[in-house]
């Protein structure tokens, strides 16, 4: 008897129970837990930390060399992800683990029954390629040092990891719109740094702290 895919919110709490019972989590046994969710579900975990405006430091360059390792996979055609085993062995922080998964696990328990699966194209290899194409740019554009811009390119891939681990093609369309989004916004703040150098970044952080309503 073919047994009910398990649904993400019901995933994540399952690797939280998992922190809980083994006071720690790495990225090796995030993997193993994933079985057959693949990519989709390692992308939500990744880009978790730069997903949310919250302190997460130092998650951002590494989760996304780590992203963008996978994208590549995609693009070669793997279904199934593979990790180096210097990364396997990363312990994310127990309380890190506790807050983020504790949260989405809760938050997708109330809106997970927006997605379904719908518009299979996702799960072929050309539909594969052009999310990995996606995952790529915007792990590449969380890898440039330019302060509190991260979020925006993690946020896609998070959205991109839903799409895949619930094989909604709809909603991973959405997820490619925002990252045409996510990279023309980030063409302007290139073009501001080249123009201004330093001076254009202290603008772009008092833009982006101002519109989130951090200002003082």
């Amino acid at each position: 008897m073919e047994h009910p895919r398990e649904n993400l919110s019901t995933a994540l709490a399952g690797l939280l129970a998992r922190e809980h019972a083994e006071g720690g989590l790495t990225l090796g046994e995030v993997f193993r837990r994933i079985g057959d969710r693949g990519f989709g579900l390692l992308l939500v975990v990744l880009a978790l930390p730069s997903a949310l405006p919250l302190p997460a430091a130092g998650y951002s360059t590494p989760f996304g060399i780590l992203m963008a390792i996978l994208a590549l996979q995609m693009l070669a055609g793997r279904t199934t992800p593979w990790l180096p085993q210097r990364a396997a062995r990363v312990k994310l922080s127990g309380k890190f683990i506790d807050v983020m998964l504790g949260f989405f696990s809760k938050f997708f328990g109330k809106v997970e029954f927006l997605i379904r699966p719908r518009w299979p194209w996702v799960g072929a290899r050309a539909g594969r390629a052009f999310l990995g194409v996606l995952v790529l740019i915007m792990a590449c554009l969380m890898i440039l040092p330019i302060p509190l811009t991260n979020t925006f390119p993690a946020f896609v891939i998070f959205l991109t990891g839903i799409g895949l681990t619930e094989e909604d093609g709809l909603f991973s369309l959405f997820a490619g719109l925002l990252g045409v989004v996510s990279t023309a916004l980030y063409a302007v703040v290139i073009y501001i740094f080249v123009q201004f150098g330093l001076e254009g970044i202290e603008m772009i952080k008092e833009w982006i702290k101002s519109s989130a309503g951090l200002a003082g």
